[in-house]
């Protein structure tokens, strides 16, 4: 989808001049936004796409700067933030009662972590949801403990985050060593694991004969995830949507009492209306699947 020239970031050193050239870019009233949205939808004007992408590329730029600790150049993160936004705009039906931003921050964070993940495939660590999980929330769990200055991690803390991410100890470490600069240890150096014997660094390398059509089903099935996913959140109202996302769906997730500072209700109010909204959420899911033959893939 086209929609003109925008903003570009060359590089870290330009970051101030490119956050202060799209903060020129006015904010939309929902109103207006509805009406750009319809017009795109319906007669397909790249003036009005563009506006609405403009209108978002702050929202991208604040996705993007929660992935800075994955040792990736900035710029690119945003680049592809801004791909996740141009496809949100792309996909966005402004019939469904919601925002825009609503709808693009799980297409932001999707094309950030798809880059994410594509930059880091030399490690074999997306086999499984415990591992993508621990990758994109060990540094923010290390930041809870006061534990981001530490180099290997003390058993204390290990453990700590094994449990809370579902992962093993030997996968924290893992991690932890990639995301805290440890890749140029010796391919050959040990690596500890819950085993009797021990794995090297270069056990965890990426096969270059891997089956291509082994990886493309894989991406296919997360494409199908989140089309699910994004579908499934149409169905809830726009205070459980804000709700479920705040407390699950985000870097820093919202505390009970802060929503429930928003909505001017008890703390237990929003934990009920967050665990309403996230059966709902996982039956629509299950009800889809089942509808496109994916229930398999969702067990």
């Amino acid at each position: 989808m086209a929609t003109g020239n925008l903003p570009t970031l060359a590089s870290e050193n330009g970051l101030s001049t490119y956050l202060s050239e799209i903060r020129k870019f006015p904010m939309l009233e929902q109103q207006e936004e509805y009406t750009l949205a319809k017009r795109w939808v319906e007669e397909e004007d790249r003036e009005s796409a563009h506006k609405l992408v403009t209108s978002h590329l702050r929202l991208a730029a604040k996705i993007a700067m929660g992935y800075r600790g994955y040792g990736l150049p900035i710029s690119e993160v945003v680049a592809e933030a801004n791909v996740g936004l141009m496809q949100a705009v792309k996909r966005f039906d402004p019939e469904k009662g919601f925002r825009l931003a609503t709808y693009a921050m799980w297409w932001i964070r999707a094309s950030i972590q798809e880059y994410i993940l594509r930059s880091w495939s030399l490690v074999k660590m997306g086999t499984t949801a415990a591992q993508k999980k621990l990758f994109f929330n060990l540094r923010r769990l290390k930041g809870k403990i006061g534990a981001l200055e530490e180099g290997d991690l003390s058993p204390e803390n290990r453990e700590a985050i094994a449990t809370k991410l579902g992962v093993t100890e030997a996968e924290v470490d893992m991690m932890n060593r990639r995301l805290s600069g440890g890749g140029d240890a010796s391919l050959n150096a040990p690596l500890k694991t819950d085993g009797d014997g021990s794995a090297e660094w270069q056990d965890w390398l990426a096969d270059d004969d891997a089956d291509q059509a082994a990886e493309y089903a894989e991406r296919q099935e997360l494409d199908e995830r989140r089309e699910l996913l994004m579908a499934a959140m149409e169905t809830l109202n726009e205070r459980e949507r804000h709700i479920l996302t705040e407390r699950r769906l985000t870097e820093e997730p919202q505390t009970l009492e802060e929503l429930s500072k928003v909505y001017d209700v008890s703390r237990e109010r929003i934990r009920q209306i967050e665990v309403r909204a996230f059966e709902k959420l996982q039956q629509k899911m299950r009800e889809l699947a089942a509808e496109r033959g994916l229930i398999r893939s969702l067990g």
